[in-house]
Parts: C-alpha cells; sequence; structure tokens
C-alpha cells in the first residue's frame, strides 16, 4: 500500500511539474516571443496565461513600458562654426518585439545606444544648417519637428515606437556666450536707435501738422473777425448815416461836441485856429446871443 502511494505521489509530482515547465505568464507590462530550438513562432504575445512544450519551447519578456534615453550633453557645429552644447531626451516603448529581438538583442541598452546615434546625427544636420541665434531662438521648435520625424522613421527599423523627442537645453561654451551677448547687445542697440529716430520723425511731422493747423486755424480766426468787424462797422455807419439824415443839424453838433471832448480832454493840448474857423462854429453862434 505504501508503495502504490509513494508511486501516486511520484505521479502527482511529475505531473506537476510538467504542468509547470508547459505553462507561463506574461506580465500586464511586458511583451513576450516564443522560441522553438531558438527561432521565432510566436511573436507579440499578449498579458495572461500561456502554454509551451518544455524543452522545446522557450520564452523570452521584454519590457513594454516606455523607456527614456537621456542623451548626454554633447557640442554640435553651427552653421557659423560656432559650438553649441545640447542635452536632449528620447521616449520609445517596444512596437515589435520580434524585430526589437533580431535588431538590439532585446536589450534596451543596445537600443540606447542605436538611438542616440541616430539623434546625434538629426542634430548634427539640423544645426549645421542654422546659426545661433536661430538654433537658440526662432528655429528651436522646427528644429524638434524635423528631429522627431526623422527619429521615428528610423527607429521603425528597430522595432520602436518614439513616443516623444525633446531638446532641454541648449549652451552656449563660454567663449562663444561673450561673442553672442555683444552680438545681441548690438543688435537691440541698433534696433532701439532705429525705433528713437522712427519716433523722433514722428514727433516732428506731428509739431509740423499742428503747428500748420495752428497757422490755418489763427488765419481763418482773423479772417472771420475781420469780416464781423467790417460788418459791424458797415452797420454802425448805415446808423449813423440814418440818424444824420433825420437831424443833420443835431448829428453835426454831436459830432462837434465829439471833437471838443478829443481835443481839450487832456486839460493842457494847444490847438492854433483861426476864430472864423468852421471847428468853432458852434461857440461863435453860443457868443452872438451873449453879445446882443
Amino acid at each position: 500500500m505504501s508503495a502504490f502511494r509513494t508511486v501516486v505521489v511520484a505521479l502527482v509530482a511529475i505531473a506537476a511539474a510538467a504542468l509547470y515547465l508547459s505553462t507561463y505568464t506574461i506580465d500586464e507590462t511586458q511583451v513576450g516571443l516564443k522560441f522553438r530550438f531558438g527561432r521565432i513562432v510566436e511573436t507579440d504575445i499578449p498579458p495572461g496565461l500561456h502554454f509551451k512544450v518544455p524543452i522545446m519551447h522557450t520564452v523570452r519578456r521584454f519590457d513594454a513600458r516606455i523607456h527614456t534615453l537621456n542623451e548626454e550633453p554633447a557640442r554640435f557645429l553651427t552653421s557659423e562654426k560656432k559650438n553649441v552644447i545640447v542635452d536632449a531626451f528620447v521616449k520609445w516603448r517596444i512596437r515589435d518585439a520580434a524585430r526589437f529581438y533580431t535588431t538590439v538583442s532585446g536589450d534596451p541598452n543596445n537600443a540606447n545606444q542605436r538611438l542616440s546615434e541616430i539623434i546625434r546625427s538629426g542634430l548634427r544636420t539640423e544645426f549645421g544648417k542654422r546659426t545661433i541665434q536661430e538654433v537658440i531662438s526662432g528655429e528651436r521648435s522646427r528644429i524638434m519637428t524635423v528631429l522627431t520625424e526623422h527619429t521615428i522613421e528610423a527607429a521603425e527599423s528597430l522595432g520602436i515606437e518614439v513616443v516623444d523627442v525633446k531638446i532641454q537645453r541648449i549652451d552656449l561654451p563660454s567663449d562663444v556666450s561673450e561673442s553672442v551677448y555683444r552680438r545681441m547687445a548690438a543688435e537691440r542697440e541698433r534696433v532701439a536707435r532705429d525705433f528713437r529716430a522712427r519716433g523722433a520723425e514722428a514727433a516732428e511731422r506731428i509739431r509740423a501738422d499742428v503747428d500748420r493747423q495752428r497757422t490755418v486755424i489763427l488765419a481763418e480766426a482773423y479772417r472771420d473777425a475781420e469780416q464781423i468787424r467790417g460788418q459791424g462797422e458797415a452797420q454802425a455807419a448805415e446808423i449813423y448815416a440814418q440818424a444824420y439824415q433825420q437831424d443833420p443839424e443835431f448829428f453835426s453838433f454831436y459830432r462837434s461836441l465829439t471833437a471838443y471832448r478829443k481835443s481839450f480832454g487832456a486839460g493842457n493840448d494847444v490847438l492854433l485856429l483861426s476864430p472864423e474857423s468852421s471847428f468853432f462854429r458852434y461857440w461863435q453862434q453860443l457868443e452872438q446871443p451873449a453879445r446882443r
């Protein structure tokens, strides 16, 4: 009885071992490859429990999560033959497990090395087409767009999907920084002088226009004033003429009194006139009754 039990236990153990060797699991963060005597027979095995033939089949698992390549800062020449120090990174993940295995042996370090060569080649090409000012300011986004497209296309042959490519930093060596800053300061000063010159020109134009408008306004005001004064004098003359026509004698007497007041108003005026002058006509009329 004990021998039978031993056999049963042995068979159960063998069955359990065979079952264990015949199954394998792929984690949800992984992607798998199945080999038959070293040749790939199944690719991109999804997560879950799977079966295999022991000894005949082997399984390789690869991390399907996003990997990050942090490029070491490197020097690149611009079109002006000036050095710039560029720091970039790439985020990628496995897209084709079979191709990833055959091209880089399924090693993420090998994949990072190949991607590093691709990135450096793209940066060298793009920076060599542009000046320092272009790569620092206006052309940076364009460089990243071209670099991303180039990296995505080149990485397909490695079974890799490039998720993102970014240039983190563009620095200048100390000797180049000083010359660039001086050039930028000179450029800003030139622009400032241009703006000041335009402002002075605009100010002169505005002042000239204001002076012209002032002259025109004063001339029109003087013209209107003269017209109004002339109309007033004409109306006054008309009124005087009408009054004179109504009583010529009184008007002549009033004019004489006005002349007397203006002539003798200061008190120390001296006039040399003949007594028979018409200027004293009304005085003479006043003296005749007195003589009588």
